[in-house]
């Protein structure tokens, strides 16, 4: 992703309008009623946010268990380490064959099989931040249908525009709090051996069943772990290609009618081309060790919305005009998980600031 849009934005504004001044004092001004127009414009995005969600993993009291892992019959896990459910009789016995671990090696203890969830009670549910406000451009054309000469000149006609915007944000901070580590023992029947598991090839019993049958009551026991440290550090970049199309009206102003106020409205599309990254450090209290864990991806998606533009120009020789304004644009929330973290960035209220030249032919 591009880091210094603002060593080329500033230049370039200098050039369009320098390039508009020279035009200015070959031309005389006349107001032209030309049928075409171009439009190049800087443009400034605001009001677009973004947030990171998972803090922490399965260890964030909001995030689920299991890093998202699901049991044959779709069921999230609900356990970091396995899951008991009902089975397809409903388990009113108290018994269930739709369960699974990941280790027999470690979670068999006696007649009993350990199933853990272990948190931090000093994550935060989520992170926000506003996206940085990095210039991009646009290239609008209109094309005049016609003019309305009983109510002040008021011209009319369709504008389309192609438009870029790159976004980016970061979060992190660090965290600190207890770690709790909930050990639930479900028994099974003495005499019996449990399904042999292992982290490469966990067992994992259906809904539907038969399988090994163990208890649906456990009995329960919390390590409580203080002053527990978490070092998060989260980053988005985002490619916003934009298209929109619409009709406007455009109201000459002025006795030489050389200010023009422009409407225009209707259909958003934003092609984002989105890339995340974050990395975790938990550091767990007298020298019991540090775990570092990371993630990210990209991902590519069409967003689909509407915009209503306001433009005030003011004509500066016969066919080169200066042009300001202001666009709003709903382009709804875009979320996507990378890699274990749900990163999130709403443009249902975005607006922007443009200024540019105009060229009429």
């Amino acid at each position: 992703m591009k880091k210094n849009q603002k060593q080329w934005a500033y230049p370039m504004t200098g050039a369009l309008l320098c390039a508009a001044a020279a035009s200015a004092q070959q031309d005389q001004l006349v107001c032209l009623d030309s049928t075409n127009r171009l439009t190049l414009s800087l443009r400034f995005g605001l009001n677009i946010s973004g947030k990171f969600k998972g803090v922490g993993g399965s260890l964030n009291p909001a995030g689920a268990p299991g890093n998202g892992r699901r049991t044959p019959h779709g069921d999230a896990y609900n356990y970091d380490d396995g899951y008991v459910y009902a089975d397809t009789s409903g388990s009113h016995d108290g018994l269930t064959w739709y369960w699974g671990y990941d280790n027999s090696a470690t979670q068999v203890s006696g007649n009993n099989i350990l199933l853990d969830r272990t948190t931090d009670s000093g994550l935060p549910g989520e992170q926000s931040a506003d996206a940085a406000q990095n210039p991009g451009f646009e290239l609008a054309y209109d094309r005049q249908f016609g003019v309305k000469e009983k109510w002040h000149h008021l011209r009319y006609g369709l504008e389309g525009a192609v438009n870029f915007q790159p976004l980016s944000f970061n979060v992190g901070g660090l965290f600190t709090g207890t770690l709790a580590r909930v050990t639930d023992a479900y028994p099974f029947t003495p005499g019996t051996t449990p399904p042999t598991a292992t982290p490469s090839d966990p067992y994992q019993g259906s809904y539907q069943g038969p399988g090994f049958v163990i208890g649906t009551t456990p009995t329960s026991s919390t390590v409580l772990t203080p002053g527990v440290t978490l070092l998060a550090q989260d980053h988005l970049d985002a490619d916003l290609w934009g298209f929109r199309a619409g009709p406007y009206l455009e109201l000459p102003l002025g006795e030489k009618e050389k200010f023009t106020l422009r409407l225009s409205a209707g259909l958003a599309v934003g092609l984002l081309d989105a890339n995340a990254s974050w990395q975790e450090t938990l550091t767990l209290p007298n020298n019991g060790g540090t775990t570092v864990t990371s993630g990210g991806g990209n991902d590519f998606d069409v967003l689909w919305g509407g915009y209503f533009d306001l433009d005030a120009a003011y004509q500066i020789s016969r066919r080169w005009s200066v042009a300001a304004g202001v666009q709003f644009q709903d382009l709804g929330t875009y979320d996507h998980n990378f890699g274990g973290r749900v990163a999130e960035l709403d443009m249902s209220q975005s607006v922007f600031v443009k200024v540019g030249v105009s060229y009429s032919f």
